[in-house]
């Protein structure tokens, strides 16, 4: 199910749109100005972003801007005009495509897959994981272990991703604090801590008989098939 977030301060649009692409299998959430969506497109990682120009905090270019030095996340852009400048400077600051409001649900959607097509075309990372039983679709956010879906958060797909993209490998927590939490310069092991936790439990394991996620004490966490 692919995640979109939109960034839209109108009150009467944005939960139009968020009703409307939840009936067509998008998992939606939303953010009413530049700074949170900002927070949630680095903390949550979705796969697109449909990004508003009229925002009430900061201009909908710097917000892109500033999303493009952190992530590569597909952003489709929303103007009132097609002249608009700011539109000109989105594309130009790494915008994938745009739609002119007022727009209907049916040209929002063509252009979602248009750019997830473009995108799933030209990633190199895109193509299943397989580690034993475990299976990772990272275009379709999907994982399966043993052929039984696992239902993932956001944050729980992109550590199992991260970790099964280095089988038998000991990734450090202070590595994933900086790959997957985006948290270079600081952050809580506990934090990781938690979320592996869950990571078993989903996976039929816990820390006391591992099957997939064996923690190396002092070091880190290797994902690995099971022997």
């Amino acid at each position: 199910m692919p995640q979109v977030l939109i960034v839209e301060d109108d009150a009467r649009i944005r939960p139009l749109l968020m009703r409307s692409l939840d009936e067509r299998g998008y998992a939606v959430s939303s953010a009413a100005t530049g700074m949170q969506g900002l927070a949630m497109a680095v903390d949550d990682r979705p796969d697109l972003v449909i990004l508003d120009l009229g925002l009430p905090d900061v201009d909908g270019t710097q917000v892109l801007r500033m999303l493009r030095a952190v992530s590569d996340v597909p952003v489709i852009v929303a103007s009132a005009r097609d002249d608009d400048p700011s539109l000109v400077g989105c594309l130009d600051a790494g915008a994938d495509d745009y739609v002119v409001k007022p727009f209907t649900t049916d040209q929002l959607e063509a252009r979602i897959r248009a750019v997830m097509r473009r995108v799933t075309g030209t990633s190199s990372v895109r193509r299943s994981i397989v580690v034993g039983g475990l299976e990772i679709d990272p275009a379709a956010r999907r994982a399966s272990v043993e052929g039984e879906a696992l239902d993932l958060s956001p944050r729980e797909f992109d550590l199992l991703r991260h970790l099964a993209e280095r089988p038998g490998e000991v990734v450090t927590k202070r590595e994933l604090l900086t790959e997957v939490w985006n948290q270079p310069w600081g952050g809580s092991d506990k934090t990781v801590d938690v979320h592996l936790s869950w990571l078993r439990r989903k996976l039929g394991e816990s820390a006391a008989e591992p099957r997939y996620l064996h923690t190396v004490r002092g070091v880190g966490v290797r994902l690995s098939a099971p022997e």
